[in-house]
């Protein structure tokens, strides 16, 4: 099932998307919530009765009201309000790429543990304007990720068991202002200001049933899902970058044992991959002034539309857009 949050009536509907077409959930069932926290909360409840309804629908023994492509929907973050926001760091592709271009080693704690960072669950957002202050201009960044959605509450979790705690799939752009990231990392501290005025993700939630098809082995050595997943990002409609979930080095499991572990987690927690190889400007810059000292630099600009696709997934398009403000914290700065 695909699962998407859009605006009605200046409020949130959560509704499930079949072929091109939006159903409100109480539409399909009057016991049905209307918004993603209170569906996740009772999740395997609710989506039994979701998935029953939506094929009452496909069967021709329900006729919903309030049909609407989806097309003409504003749509929103499908989880708009999370608890909490996590990325992570499992793409060993992405790593190696960005120490290499760098002239430093491998880092060998990459392969003993998996990490993440909690960004600012209050940024995310869905398809659409991504609203960028001055500051944030200096180096914009994308970051193709595929991310997840805790839909049960638990604690201590073993990665034997996290897959059940995985709601479904869906696309992550972390967007990254590089210049602000990299001047206060020299403190040993962040990223913060670097990456907490936007988090996408979107277009919708697609649940683990929907994907089986694509279920692979994980790496040796790691446990949980995986799914062969094709990634591919294009900036004003040229592509570039290209990858795949499946090449994910750490999987959702192993990184759910790792953030439970002492804490609970609670539906609704998002949790993101980290960026896929070749998957942002700054891999894609260090890589080609390692080859070529004269490689012009890319960075977003105002203006520019990136758009995100993963098989199965959709695809997630967001517009660079300026505030109107021409405050700046990097011209505070005291010497």
């Amino acid at each position: 099932m695909k699962l998407i949050s859009y605006l009605k009536d200046e409020h949130e509907q959560l509704a499930a998307l079949h072929n091109g077409n939006v159903y409100d959930m109480d539409t399909l069932h009057p016991d049905l919530p209307t918004s993603i926290n209170m569906f996740l909360q009772y999740w395997d409840e609710y989506l039994e009765l979701a998935q029953a309804s939506l094929k009452a629908v496909q069967e021709g023994r329900l006729m919903p009201g309030n049909v609407i492509p989806v097309e003409q929907v504003q749509l929103l973050a499908p989880v708009p309000m999370p608890p909490s926001c996590r990325d992570g760091y499992a793409f060993r592709q992405h790593v190696e790429a960005a120490r290499r271009n760098r002239k430093v080693d491998m880092i060998a704690e990459f392969d003993q543990y998996p990490i993440f960072y909690f960004t600012n669950h209050h940024s995310i957002q869905g398809p659409g304007d991504v609203r960028c202050m001055p500051d944030h201009f200096e180096k914009l960044d994308f970051e193709l990720e595929v991310a997840i959605v805790i839909c049960k509450h638990g604690r201590n979790i073993r990665a034997e068991e996290a897959d059940e705690y995985i709601g479904g799939l869906m696309i992550m752009n972390d967007m990254s202002a590089r210049r602000l990231q990299m001047e206060e990392m020299l403190l040993n501290l962040g990223p913060a200001k670097g990456k907490d005025f936007s988090t996408v993700i979107g277009p919708w939630l697609v649940t683990l049933d929907e994907l089986q098809e694509y279920i692979v082995p994980a790496k040796e050595n790691h446990v949980g899902l995986n799914w062969n997943l094709n990634m591919k990002c294009w900036v004003n409609g040229k592509q570039v970058s290209a990858g795949n979930v499946a090449d994910m080095d750490w999987t959702f499991a192993e990184i759910i044992e790792r953030a439970s572990y002492g804490v609970d987690l609670y539906p609704g927690d998002v949790i993101g991959s980290g960026t896929v190889g070749t998957g942002c400007f700054l891999e894609l810059n260090g890589t080609g002034k390692l080859n070529d000292p004269n490689y012009p630099e890319q960075w977003l600009k105002e203006g520019d539309v990136v758009e995100m696709e993963i098989d199965g997934l959709g695809r997630l398009s967001n517009t660079m857009v300026r505030e109107e403000d021409d405050f700046s914290i990097l011209a505070k700065k005291k010497i």
